[in-house]
């Protein structure tokens, strides 16, 4: 996708924030240019990070939500208070490569799936009609009648194909074996797991013995069983892992929100291993190193790392130096206006009050949000919000919440199934909380 792609796509689901959606946009592009180019200057082309500054509810994770649905590449999104200094409980930060890497090994397996979805469909017809016209017990036929009974079955076999196909046989039950799954046996806590590189689980499914029990079902069910046994049959699985890995050091992406809160001075007594520590252990991981997963080693030097953070108490510049520059580009994101909130009520294409007239048409409860009704909400989160904590768009949520709570409660029983949601609806429910200081400190 060019970046005015991305942008559009980007504008169906979240309001303004034109600066930070370009910047992404861009950086996105960048890793499709960069395959373009000769091998020996591909290698030194680096991907420039970024980091997302602004206030919470203004758009920065839903950047990253809506971004890894459009590109098709292996995309992860962590919490950087997660983490601790490698040596102390909490997870360390080359567990996100790994858990990329899973991200990578299941998108390569989903789009493996759809390739070969045909061919393990007539797999599956093949098997059916084994299992519906099975081979005659060995009798001592002579070579003609053998010859005759072959004939017949074929025949037999071809009446039930085209059976098979009209959906004729959806509910004949039929026996086959089903291989139970071990329950996996977890022999060490969580906490450490991360850093062992060899898959115990793998080693012990492959030491214990298979249970297959047989097991009655209707066609309709044993296509579904046959069909993940034949598609899994199917995909190799070392070509799985090696085009995984080469997609995640090649456009890998990681978000890593709430950056600012392992920002500020280091601790003046003890180690400040969660703070301090987790920017040490991050800066060669976004320099680029090699990190040893399960899988093999993974490469991070073309890695792209977007990192975010409402910097409320601290600011960027609290970062460590070193880890400042491995983030050049930098993208404030804007405070949202009073007309802010009114797009964010009207322009998204699963906007709030779509949803809430959706899920109360489920009970033939016609929602009508009017112009001046939205308006009135827009104006009152955004009041709520500069008199009280600022927390964005999602103020939007328990607003609208409050106001159509009553509908909500007695939506079965409306004798008038029609709700028409206007300015003074909306202000006769949400005024005298507004209205007096001490409660609206209980509105989210």
């Amino acid at each position: 996708m060019t970046p005015k792609q991305i942008v559009a796509e980007l504008d169906k689901y979240i309001v303004g924030q034109a600066a930070a959606k370009k910047a992404v946009a861009v950086a996105i592009r960048n890793r499709w240019r960069r395959q373009q180019l000769p091998p020996e200057l591909r290698r030194d082309v680096t991907p420039k990070n970024i980091i997302l500054i602004g206030p919470t509810g203004v758009g920065k994770t839903e950047i990253a939500r809506r971004l890894a649905s459009l590109v098709g590449a292996p995309f992860i999104k962590v919490e950087a208070t997660k983490f601790t200094e490698v040596g102390y409980v909490g997870r360390d930060v080359e567990s996100i490569i790994r858990d990329l890497t899973e991200a990578g090994i299941g998108l390569v397996r989903a789009e493996m799936r759809v390739s070969v979805q045909a061919k393990a469909h007539d797999k599956v017809t093949e098997r059916l009609l084994d299992l519906l016209v099975p081979l005659p017990k060995n009798s001592p036929w002579e070579p003609e009648q053998e010859k005759e009974e072959l004939d017949r079955r074929q025949r037999t076999r071809e009446k039930f194909r085209a059976k098979l196909e009209a959906g004729e046989l959806e509910d004949r039950v039929v026996e086959l074996s089903v291989e139970q799954k071990a329950t996996p046996v977890q022999i060490f806590s969580n906490l450490g797991m991360e850093n062992m590189d060899v898959d115990l689980q793998g080693m012990f499914d492959k030491m214990m013995p298979k249970n297959a029990q047989p097991r009655q079902l209707p066609v309709k069910d044993a296509r579904k069983v046959l069909l993940e046994q034949e598609t899994e049959a199917l995909i190799d699985r070392t070509a799985v892992v090696e085009q995984a890995v080469e997609r995640v050091e090649n456009h890998g992406i990681v978000f890593l929100d709430e950056i600012d809160k392992v920002c500020g001075p280091s601790s003046g007594h003890g180690p400040d291993v969660s703070r301090q520590g987790v920017q040490r252990d991050l800066l060669p991981v976004v320099e680029g190193t090699t990190v040893n997963t399960k899988h093999g080693p993974v490469k991070t030097d073309h890695i792209l790392f977007i990192a975010a953070g409402a910097f409320h108490v601290s600011k960027p510049a609290d970062l460590m130096p070193e880890l400042q520059g491995r983030f050049p580009i930098r993208v404030e994101l804007t405070d949202l206006t009073k007309a802010d909130f009114l797009r964010v009520l009207t322009e998204p294409k699963h906007a709030l009050p779509k949803q809430y007239a959706e899920l109360l048409k489920t009970e033939g409860v016609s929602l009508e949000f009017t112009p001046d009704g939205l308006e009135a909400l827009a104006d009152i989160a955004f009041d709520v919000n500069r008199t009280n904590q600022n927390i964005g768009a999602r103020r939007l949520h328990t607003v609208i919440e409050k106001v159509v709570e009553e509908v909500s409660f007695d939506g079965p029983d409306l004798p008038d199934k029609r709700v028409v949601i206007d300015g003074p609806f909306v202000r006769a429910r949400l005024g005298p909380v507004v209205q007096r200081e001490d409660l609206t400190r209980f509105i989210l």
